[in-house]
């Protein structure tokens, strides 16, 4: 797992080398919204306002809102309607209610024409009313109604009584008559009172507030937000790809890794010129062709490369590693070379060893001289390494972050069975070739070519057997 923090650069490098892929990816998400826009049919919403007079609590509205898209308002809705193929279940979905501020209750509709969207949402109005009515009607006739009866049937007593009292002037008929016309007060006043506190009075009488507008643009989401929508979620989909794939990479970066793994020495870093465009041999099937339109067959996750010191300063890399070589191995006359299969800069690198060792400044001297190198690239997927013949060790040349520690342990196993010790490892690392000038001097017939070229190696795939 690589643990190294997104950056910037690292979002920046994704756009400079994966640009092709990521706008091949926003089109496709862009095609993929619009197909799913032709799929889905576009759909239109307006709405319809219900004013309620007189005092609510929140609750209340929220308890008015539900009763809006209950079943019993949107099935009569539903019949009224009468569309084909359209009922109360189907509205359920289409229809919502908000409660919002001033006592208004905001009914809205959702159709596949604006003409539709409208009438759903006036006549869902119109059975809420309907509904809240026949509701303040049955309180009403079974409440405070058959009070006021009780009432008026109280009154009439009262005037009975009092008809029926004595006329005279006695003082008990006057203070009868008196308690009598107090009573029918009070309960006046009782019932006036209950009128006024009567919540289905003041709360049954509920306006809608002007018809529902004609919707003119679509409900979202449009086509334009699918195709938008479509094109930014494949092309985020994209970035975060890459990002998770290069955090859950376990190719080896560090030489302490690649050491470890391998069970060696580091015995140092040369530098490789990159091919320039055109140099290498190109791939002229349709598959390599459509990974070269996409930039997929070069790796955007390797860092930018570094320029050159020039040939003079690359040769004097070589010539120290092949020293070192000497030292460790002081009179060994051959070395067999381990290049991982694919790894192209890795295998230059080899290749400049062999010709800096076939330029050896010694080669009288037993003891001075620099080994002869046979290089042979070894499969990192099944790794096979020739049995040791006349070879003094391996030496491993591989570019840094481009394999794993097991593929690592895979080939230094396989030079084990192969009878051979890992001597000494060598980082190839690709840098940009400096532009000549007057203090470059191109060199001459004699001098190693500057790519690398695998001219005086010798590359084997077999399975064992001396050089």
């Amino acid at each position: 797992m690589n643990d190294d923090t997104v950056r910037l650069a690292t979002i920046g490098r994704i756009f400079r080398r994966r640009w092709r892929l990521l706008a091949a990816l926003t089109l496709l998400g862009a095609l993929v919204g619009y197909g799913i826009s032709l799929l889905t049919p576009p759909k239109y919403t307006t709405s319809t306002s219900v004013l309620l007079p007189g005092a609510w609590e929140e609750r209340e509205l929220l308890t008015q809102a539900q009763l809006a898209t209950s079943s019993a308002v949107v099935d009569r809705a539903a019949a009224k309607l009468d569309w084909s193929g359209v009922g109360g279940k189907e509205l359920r979905g289409r229809v919502s209610a908000k409660a919002a501020n001033a006592n208004v209750v905001k009914i809205s509709g959702t159709a596949d024409t604006p003409e539709r969207a409208q009438r759903l949402s006036d006549e869902v109005a119109r059975q809420f009313i309907a509904f809240g009515e026949r509701i303040a009607g049955d309180s009403t006739a079974s409440g405070p109604e058959s009070l006021r009866k009780k009432v008026e049937q109280t009154n009439r007593r009262i005037t009975e009584l009092a008809n029926a009292t004595d006329p005279g002037k006695t003082v008990e008929s006057v203070q009868a008559r008196t308690r009598l016309e107090e009573l029918r007060t009070a309960l006046e006043e009782a019932m006036t009172k209950l009128n006024e506190s009567d919540p289905a009075a003041n709360k049954a009488s509920m306006v809608v507030m002007g018809a529902a507008a004609k919707p003119t643009t679509e409900a979202p989401p449009t086509r334009t937000q699918l195709v938008g929508g479509g094109a930014l979620l494949f092309f985020l989909s994209a970035v975060i790809g890459h990002l998770a794939a290069t955090r859950a990479s376990r190719r080896l970066r560090t030489e302490a890794e690649i050491a470890t793994a391998l069970g060696s020495t580091l015995l140092g870093s040369v530098d490789v010129p990159g091919e320039r465009p055109g140099e290498k041999p190109q791939d002229q099937s349709p598959r390599a062709r459509i990974r070269r339109l996409l930039d997929l067959d070069t790796r955007w996750d390797v860092p930018p490369l570094r320029t050159s010191g020039g040939e003079e300063s690359r040769r004097i890399r070589y010539g120290r590693v092949c020293a070192r070589i000497r030292d460790r191995l002081p009179g060994s006359r051959r070395l067999l070379v381990v290049v991982p299969e694919g790894d192209e800069v890795a295998r230059r690198a080899a290749g400049q060893l062999v010709v800096e060792a076939e330029g050896d400044p010694s080669p009288s001297s037993s003891s001075r001289g620099y080994p002869m190198l046979r290089v042979v690239d070894v499969s990192v997927h099944r790794p096979m390494v020739p049995d040791r013949g006349q070879e003094s060790g391996v030496l491993v040349v591989l570019s840094a972050g481009s394999w794993t520690a097991a593929e690592l342990a895979g080939i230094a196993g396989a030079c084990a069975d192969g009878r051979h010790e890992v001597v000494g490892i060598v980082l190839a690392g690709a840098v940009r070739a400096r532009p000549a000038g007057p203090a470059d001097p191109p060199p001459d017939a004699g001098d190693p070519p500057d790519d690398g070229t695998l001219a005086f190696a010798v590359h084997s795939h077999g399975t064992g057997g001396s050089p």
